[in-house]
């Protein structure tokens, strides 16, 4: 970190916060990129009246902050401002610190729960803070970005695919509406020529005389005994046709509403992870209140991913509850579940990625102990980013 660190506020002698163009200037991007929105950018640009405010793209006007935030000048000046504004809470917070470890100890625990923006601002400015603690900080935001953007971008392409997979069944549930429709016409007008043919032998029945009749008149009746039973023959293989048609049509209907749960699915995970970001990119002027209904609650995890651990239990901290975890068999001994179901008010366990011994134990416990469990669609962060949310809204809807 710079000298001016360490500089002296020549009021009162106490040492003063960095200001953004006196920190390094591989801190400026990751510092504009996380403690402010595109909004937020936007309409500073427009206030500056930057004649590229309304119609740049995101990242123009991302460059165009990086680029003013590394000068002392007007902008720079202006986006000290509204960065000290912005997270006026964590500064406060952050101003109470006394010593380096506490600062540190300060920017973990914001860490774990999810509230980064307004507290890396703090952290990189605060006077304690060292090169080493900096350096830190600036690499858990780099690769919490990168962790979050895989996620949503691996959700986002399958919703995609989704959408894409409908719209191609709903062209061909098209196609076979329309064949169905031909054919239940030709059906249609087979009968009536079957019908007409039936007529037609039994006119010449009525008019033949018996033993004495022509032979011409008893060839023509075997000839529409012959076609009436061709025609037949057609009709019932076109009837077969048909049934089958109408069964593969309703198997196309059956998979269709199977895809569009998947996809509402996917959309309510997608609209969960968004949310917590976008609650993780707000300040906030207190603590932060935990959804009603979920305060206090023990979350059983069985399964997952080791790497994604921090941050299910920062969702769930940030829900109001505690996570409890287990891998599923992978290490840990299934006889350990009945102890943490137990602990645990209510369990999840991804099926993609969860042994099927553990998976059973846990639903046979949880039945046995009358509590609740969710099969998780995927692993992803969003999933149970999604549960927690549908939890939240059962509970305030039940406290209606």
């Amino acid at each position: 970190m710079p000298s001016s660190r360490k500089a002296l506020d020549l009021a009162d002698g106490a040492p003063r916060r960095e200001r953004l163009w006196e920190l390094s200037s591989n801190l400026h991007c990751s510092v504009i990129g996380t403690c402010l929105s595109t909004a937020d950018l936007r309409q500073f640009f427009t206030k500056l009246k930057d004649p590229l405010a309304r119609t740049a793209s995101e990242h123009e006007i991302h460059s165009l902050a990086v680029a003013g935030a590394g000068r002392r000048d007007l902008p720079g000046k202006l986006l000290q401002k509204l960065l000290d504004k912005k997270h006026e809470a964590q500064l406060r917070r952050f101003s109470r610190a006394a010593s380096l470890e506490e600062v540190r100890a300060l920017w973990r625990d914001s860490l774990e729960k999810g509230e980064v923006p307004g507290a890396y601002w703090a952290t990189l400015t605060h006077p304690l803070t060292d090169q080493a603690l900096a350096r830190e900080a600036f690499c858990e935001v780099h690769m919490l970005s990168h962790l979050m953007g895989q996620s949503n971008r691996a959700d986002i392409k399958r919703l995609r695919t989704l959408e894409a997979e409908l719209g191609a069944r709903d062209e061909k549930i098209a196609r076979q509406e329309q064949r169905l429709s031909q054919m239940a016409a030709s059906q249609a007008a087979l009968a009536r020529e079957a019908a007409q043919l039936k007529a037609d032998l039994r006119h010449a029945l009525e008019q033949g005389t018996g033993v004495a009749a022509p032979v011409a008149d008893g060839e023509a009746v075997a000839a529409l005994r012959r076609r009436l039973g061709d025609e037949q023959a057609r009709s019932a293989a076109l009837a077969e046709r048909l049934a089958a048609r109408d069964a593969a049509l309703s198997e196309n209907a059956r998979r269709i509403a199977a895809l569009e749960r998947e996809a509402q699915e996917l959309c309510r995970e997608v609209e969960a992870l968004e949310g917590t970001l976008a609650c993780a990119a707000e300040p906030a002027a207190a603590e932060p209140e935990a959804p009603r209904g979920l305060a206090g609650l023990r979350f059983l995890y069985v399964g997952g991913r080791p790497k994604q651990l921090d941050q299910l239990r920062a969702f769930a901290d940030k829900a109001g509850g505690v996570l409890l975890t287990h891998d599923g068999g992978m290490e840990e001994t299934v006889t350990l579940l009945p102890g943490l179901v137990s602990q645990a008010d209510i369990a999840f366990f991804p099926v993609d990625c969860v042994s099927h011994l553990a998976s059973s134990q846990v639903k046979r416990l949880c039945r046995d102990a009358g509590k609740p469990f969710i099969p998780l669609r995927t692993s992803g962060l969003a999933s149970f980013a999604a549960a927690l949310d549908a939890l939240a809204a059962q509970s305030a809807e039940a406290a209606q």
